[in-house]
């Protein structure tokens, strides 16, 4: 090492140990520009497992919305949120935790 970085004009002096660096930022340049375009919307094969969610709105949500909203009644919201509660279950597809 101390013959590649001589000090005293007998080599290529201190900018010898400038190079892993430049080649360092460059490794990292390009893995920051490729994570920021190409592989932005891939998540590796870990992550392929499709969305199950239902598309559109749960039906607890829409039918809390709908009593908010004044729509229905305190009496059809509970007798409605019985039928979902059998159907769904609290925590099941489409229900609110």
């Amino acid at each position: 090492m101390n013959a590649l970085a001589n000090w005293d004009g007998g080599g290529p002096g201190p900018w010898i140990l400038f190079f892993p660096l430049i080649w360092a930022a460059v490794v990292v340049g390009v893995v920051t520009l490729l994570r920021r375009t190409v592989w932005r919307g891939r998540r590796g094969p870990w992550n392929a497992v499709a969305d199950t969610r239902p598309t559109g709105d749960a039906p607890l949500a829409v039918l809390g919305r709908r009593f908010a909203s004044g729509e229905i009644d305190e009496d059809e919201y509970w007798r409605r949120l019985s039928v979902l509660d059998e159907q769904f279950g609290r925590t099941g597809k489409g229900g609110a935790a």
